[in-house]
């Protein structure tokens, strides 16, 4: 894949091309770069967190989109061990663009459900762009009742723009499957971790999104609509795309200020397309740090925990 730059990356990119330039004619001549290369290293250190710790909320979200930053399966082959993939909803098909299956986190079993996209164009039609079909939601909760039999914690992965809105889809009935997945994961009795990994879009993300805690990497985005689609409507004018951004406070940020999620997952100071094994290794202790507190906790008091934390969001007073 053609490595990808995007528009506020230009100036880290010229760095790092001066980086290599300066590192080969090192290596062809007897000439001594070493200060000049500590000092042009300790600039792109700089200059990478000048740039990625002060990102706009539409610059999150193109790295949300990035087609080089680790996908669900990318996440499940770099944490979790003896991953057995499982498929089918039992009842029409099974979904590409949702994965999911039994695997072991240090040893210990979990079920992990998330939303996959692809890499070029073949896998992307095989994967539907990471949008789920109907029966990608009834595998899902198949496997989630699956793993609250066997009793293991159920680990999601979330990055769609949102629930394939075709023809099929609605002959399906895309708005009750996940209708039924709201309603049946709130009666699961094992703890939930809900984790955007990338994009978070509307009902798509939603159908495997309830947890007793809600994860959102740092540069992914929690949204009930895309800015694009927010500008169409608001303004009826995509220009307004960047303003859209910033006005749905879809950051991980701004959630955890408003108190929609419960934990921003650190990437590596690049962002996670940028390594990969760091984003990987970030991501792994923040589930084991998670998942803990839920060990000591009876099934009831997971159950209550999952639904006293959604009656809590969004609540107000009127003053008379």
């Amino acid at each position: 894949m053609t490595k990808v730059t995007l528009e506020f990356e230009k100036p880290l990119e010229v760095l790092e091309g001066k980086l290599t330039e300066l590192k080969d004619l090192s290596s062809k001549t007897d000439v001594d770069f070493d200060d000049e290369i500590k000092s042009l290293e300790k600039k792109i250190y700089d200059t990478k967190a000048k740039i990625y710790k002060n990102l706009t909320p539409w610059q999150r979200v193109q790295l949300a989109r990035h087609p080089e930053r680790p996908y669900s399966l990318d996440y499940i082959n770099n944490i979790f061990t003896d991953f057995i993939e499982l498929h089918g909803d039992r009842r029409f098909a099974d979904d590409a663009a949702i994965v999911g299956g039994f695997a072991k986190l240090d040893g210990n079993p979990v079920m992990i459900i998330g939303t996959q996209k692809g890499r070029d164009t073949k896998e992307n039609v095989h994967r539907n762009f990471g949008c789920p079909h109907p029966e990608g939601y009834r595998k899902a909760l198949r496997l989630m009742q699956l793993a609250d039999k066997a009793n293991v914690p159920i680990i999601t992965l979330i990055d769609t723009a949102g629930a394939f809105p075709g023809i099929a889809s609605e002959e399906r009935h895309i708005g009750e499957a996940i209708a039924v997945n709201l309603r049946e994961m709130f009666d699961l009795r094992v703890p939930i971790l809900a984790i955007v990994i990338g994009e978070g879009g509307s009902g798509g993300a939603l159908g495997i999104g309830v947890g007793n805690k809600i994860m959102v990497m740092e540069n992914a985005y929690y949204s009930v609509i895309t800015p694009e689609g927010c500008a169409a409507i608001l303004w009826d004018d995509r220009a307004f795309t960047e303003q859209a951004a910033s006005a749905l406070k879809l950051t991980a940020t701004d959630l955890k200020d408003m108190e929609i999620i419960d934990v921003i997952v650190e990437e590596p100071i690049s962002g996670a397309q940028n390594d990969y094994d760091g984003a990987a290794k970030l991501l792994k202790q923040s589930i084991i740090d998670n998942l803990k507190p839920f060990e000591s906790m009876s099934e009831d008091e997971i159950k209550e925990q999952r639904y006293q934390k959604y009656r809590d969001i969004a609540v107000f007073t009127e003053n008379k």
